[in-house]
């Protein structure tokens, strides 16, 4: 059984990104990252860094604001 649910002191915080999701996420993320360190612009790297954390941890706040969520496997 997978579980889809993190609980965090407590709190529940649902997983609202389904696994290509996340990969596409962390890709991007991770491209951008890679792009602002070797261009020295450090502003697109840390716009980088806003994917690659939702995608790791697999909770968009946007998704969460308009009821969105591309996770296909449900409790």
């Amino acid at each position: 059984m997978q579980i889809t649910n993190q609980q965090i002191k407590g709190y529940v915080m649902l997983c609202n990104e389904g696994k290509i999701d996340r990969t596409l996420r962390v890709a991007l993320g991770l491209g951008l990252i890679a792009y602002g360190v070797v261009d020295a612009n450090y502003i697109v790297a840390a716009i980088g860094a806003i994917p690659l954390i939702t995608g790791a941890v697999g909770v968009c706040p946007l998704y969460l604001i308009f009821k969105f969520d591309t996770n296909c496997k449900k409790d």
